[in-house]
């Protein structure tokens, strides 16, 4: 069974290009983005895997760790990695699983045999420090992932997780945001956000990031 957002994310014990495993310490009290490649040496993943390392900073201010996965053995990341760094200017700083054994694949359900079966699809999972899945997104295997909205994805869960909004279409970190629809009492909308909010309609009442 696929994994559902509000699920707790599966642990296990697996090696990686940077030593063993054990997910769920690994993660600690920090969010995780977990993301699966079909392979080592893909050209779309190699671009993915760059643009992942050079975001370290980004993830790094959102107390967010990374790491990915393949089924190819940890030899074959280690000079892939070689290849990554030198092909995307960068340095990989997160670990790659090693999934020869397919037990984390089959633990998140990677393994679409309608695409492949034998080689994992491209998913990608935020996962909350309480170990809960929050996003899920797979993509076909021709179109690179955005990691700028993973980001934005991340903004958008810390900041709706301590306050009683959400965000709307396109938002970005500093626009306005939407008031929960079950907020309802003035005097609590008044103290919670005391900037005011406009209405555009009774169901849509619009306010300043209250973190901002």
């Amino acid at each position: 069974m696929s994994l559902r957002l509000g699920d707790t994310a599966p642990d296990f014990t697996q090696e990686s290009s940077e030593g063993t495993i054990h997910f769920h310490e690994w993660l600690g009290d920090q969010w995780g983005v977990l993301f699966s490649h079909p392979a080592d040496f893909t050209p779309v993943c190699t671009t993915e895997l760059g643009a992942t390392a050079k975001l370290k900073d980004e993830f790094a201010r959102r107390n967010v760790k990374a790491i990915a996965l393949s089924v190819d053995p940890v030899d074959a990341h280690k000079k892939w990695i070689g290849d990554i760094n030198e092909t995307q200017n960068t340095t990989v700083n997160f670990p790659i699983i090693a999934d020869a054994d397919r037990k984390v694949s089959e633990l998140y359900n990677l393994i679409h045999p309608n695409a492949s079966s034998t080689h994992t699809v491209r998913s990608v999972f935020v996962i909350d420090p309480a170990k809960k899945v929050r996003l899920t997104i797979t993509y076909p295997a021709s179109t690179g992932r955005n990691f700028n909205e993973i980001l934005r994805v991340i903004d958008s869960l810390q900041l709706t997780d301590h306050h009683s909004v959400a965000t709307p279409a396109n938002w970005q970190d500093g626009d306005e945001v939407v008031i929960v629809p079950s907020l309802q009492d003035e005097a609590v909308i008044r103290e919670k956000f005391p900037r005011g909010y406009r209405a555009v309609r009774p169901y849509l009442r619009l306010t300043p990031q209250p973190n901002r």
